[in-house]
């Protein structure tokens, strides 16, 4: 275990602070290389998990991680409009993104912490998680909501601008600057905060969903790790093709509407409410094998993939009209 986490301390550090700190918009090529190199990785992973610790806990990781990636695909969509709200500039959207990815990784670490604690103590806690889940699945399935088409800054940021002195233009990398010998911010503070709020906003997405699937708080953070990684090569490489992936939300809502109710059935077998069934297990409810969470997260995400090319091409290849003949 502790060489399992030096080695993701070391790919986490090479690939934020090591090639993510250099000024630079990365290649397609650059950014593909990356982004199979670090899915290798996991593929690697799930199999050295298989090896030594069995079949369940690897299909677990498997599962856990492909459930984390297309949540962490999600969240590009915000941090594209995020960085066009604020005009971020192409140099420093690199930095800006190890910076909120760092900032994921420590929030879903502290919420696999806690969320760990309090399922070992109160099993009924899968019955909110569970809730949660179908209701954002739910969401999903009705459309994006205003926000998610144009950025609005949350209450922290309107705040923070009332009372700090805060340019409106960039200076490399710095946050803080001499205007008229008067220090103010620039605003990579706002962009920061404004990425830092989202990830507690998904962290309360992704957690619930991934101990859905396991309750192994190993498995449930290297899972975690491995969808965070290459994700900022994953955000030039589809930057442009985002909008373009037009049924993922739906890819995704079934996924978390089937880990939502596969929840509320594992709190109805671990039942300690003395209001449902006298606090007992409910009888008749059954078990959804691990292999079977794996099968519709495969299938959901990968149709909702399929679907979101097949409808892009189909839409390129129509005629753009008035010269048929």
């Amino acid at each position: 275990m502790i060489v399992t986490f030096v080695v993701l301390a070391v790919f986490f550090v090479v690939d934020l602070f090591v090639i993510g700190r250099k000024p630079h918009v990365p290649s397609t090529m650059e950014c593909v290389r990356h982004i199979v190199f670090f899915v290798v990785m996991a593929l690697v992973f799930g199999a050295l998990v298989w090896v030594f610790a069995g079949s369940r806990p690897a299909v677990e990781f498997y599962s856990g991680w492909l459930t984390e990636y297309s949540l962490s695909v999600d969240n590009l969509f915000v941090f594209v409009i995020i960085m066009a709200n604020f005009a971020v500039p192409k140099v420093l959207q690199r930095y800006v993104l190890s910076v909120g990815i760092t900032v994921a990784l420590v929030l879903r670490g502290l919420f696999i912490l806690v969320g760990a604690a309090i399922i070992a103590r109160f099993t009924w806690v899968f019955f909110l998680f569970g809730a949660f889940l179908l209701v954002t699945a739910f969401k999903l399935l009705a459309g994006k909501d205003e926000d998610d088409e144009d950025y609005r800054e949350n209450g922290v940021i309107r705040l923070l601008r009332r009372f700090v002195r805060i340019t409106d233009e960039y200076d490399g990398e710095k946050l803080r600057i001499t205007r008229g010998g008067v220090r103010h911010w620039t605003p990579l503070l706002v962009v920061f905060l404004a990425i830092g709020t989202t990830d507690v906003m998904f962290a309360f997405d992704s957690i619930p969903a991934i101990f859905g699937l396991t309750r192994d708080p190993f498995i449930v953070f290297t899972a975690n790790v491995f969808a965070l990684l290459g994700l900022q090569q994953l955000y030039f490489l589809l930057g442009a093709l985002l909008d373009k992936l037009v049924y993922l939300p739906v890819g995704l809502a079934v996924v978390l509407g089937f880990i939502g109710v596969k929840l509320i059935m594992e709190a109805l077998h671990g039942n300690t409410l003395p209001f449902i069934n006298g606090g007992g297990p409910v009888p008749g409810i059954p078990e959804i094998p691990t292999w079977v969470s794996l099968a519709v997260i495969v299938v959901s995400l990968g149709g909702a993939s399929a679907a979101s090319v097949w409808k892009m091409r189909s839409t390129q290849g129509r005629p753009s009209g008035g010269n048929q003949s």
